[in-house]
């Protein structure tokens, strides 16, 4: 067994403090990674402080990990020890049914297994994420990142750059196509970035006008203040696609609007309490769709690191010691970030 340091929330209002348990050694299929940075996804905070309900405490957040290979099983061939890689949102799934057979991980049947606070099919366990110094995960859940980027800023790509990217794939934007963003943070800011690396036509909706310079920087062509009526109203019937990164209730009719005929808004924001129902005349009258979207398989994952390496596009982060998580959770209640904050990881290999 792998003695392992973490920082572990105990209760939903306790604060971080250090934590240690075992990993399992490498099983054939299995690497063993070196954590270097973990970024910090709202998702850790909504689980540490229970506001999803089901964690299991202690927890041990994180999964936008970026580390170092250093062991690999008797029977891993995809990876050598030294490569540079990273762990996303999950790190195991049933391998047999219809999802997965299509590579599509996350939608497992059985039920994906989380990086963190979900049941280990190895121990018995609960599962520890990325707030921590090793990582075992199965090679078929470990991801090669290029050498050309940044690793700090390269870990939110892990959660929010592939959150992201599935949906842009999958309703196959591109260029000709006029794509809405809604919000400007952790996931927002990778939205853009994406979108405008696909060759769309990007329109950032935002309540915040004091983020309009940084989202045109980021790749935006236009910025519209959501609660400037008038300018909403212009916009009537004029987006082809809607990515909705807002992780708050709020009215989803006055975006469901902007869309063509046949248009789509997707949900990639996860509030802790439900959205007000949209009107139902809004979506019939125009066939508009309102859709979700979770992460993505291992090899749209990969596909997405690999487009990035690309194109030059990494997350744009604020980097923390792991001992400033609590202050991080709070700055980020207030959007005091620009865009993720990525844990180094550092003091827990001193």
């Amino acid at each position: 067994m792998i003695n392992t340091l973490a920082y572990a929330a105990t209760s939903p209002t306790a604060a971080f403090t250090p934590f240690s348990f075992v990993r399992r050694d490498p099983t054939p299929s299995d690497v063993q990674i070196e954590i270097l940075f973990c970024g910090v996804c709202h998702s850790d905070l909504h689980t540490a402080r229970g506001e999803w309900g089901g964690t299991v405490f202690p927890v041990v957040p994180g999964h936008e990990i970026v580390g170092r290979v250093s062991a690999v099983g008797a029977r891993a061939g995809k990876f050598k020890v030294g490569d540079l890689v990273g762990v996303g949102c999950m790190v195991d799934s049933c391998q047999h049914c219809a999802s997965c057979a299509e590579g599509l991980e996350q939608y497992c049947e059985e039920g994906m297994v989380g990086t963190y606070n979900s049941p280990d099919r190895h121990t018995g366990g609960v599962t520890y994420g990325g707030y921590s110094n090793i990582i075992v995960v199965d090679e078929k859940f470990v991801l090669r990142v290029s050498e050309k980027l940044d690793p700090a800023a390269a870990a939110p790509l892990l959660c929010a750059g592939i959150t992201t990217w599935s949906p842009l794939r999958h309703w196959r934007v591109g260029p000709g196509h006029r794509v809405g963003v809604v919000g400007l943070g952790g996931l927002g800011h990778m939205a853009i970035k994406l979108a405008h690396a696909l060759g769309a036509h990007v329109v950032l909706f935002t309540t915040s006008p004091d983020k309009r310079d940084d989202a045109l920087k980021l790749g935006a062509d236009e910025v519209v203040i959501s609660k400037d009526a008038e300018a909403m109203r212009a916009r009537t019937n004029s987006l082809d696609f809607i990515l909705n990164t807002v992780a708050a209730p709020h009215n989803l009719d006055a975006f469901l609007s902007l869309l063509k005929r046949d248009g789509v808004m997707t949900l990639v924001g996860a509030p802790a309490t439900p959205h007000p129902s949209p009107a139902v005349f809004n979506l019939i009258m125009k066939r508009r769709s309102l859709a979700g979207s979770l992460i993505g398989g291992i090899a749209e994952t990969q596909e997405m690191l690999d487009f990035c390496a690309e194109h030059g596009i990494v997350s744009e982060i604020e980097m923390i010691p792991i001992q400033k998580i609590d202050e991080a959770y709070e700055r980020m209640l207030k959007s005091d970030v620009k865009y993720r904050f990525v844990i180094d990881m550092q003091s827990l290999h001193a």
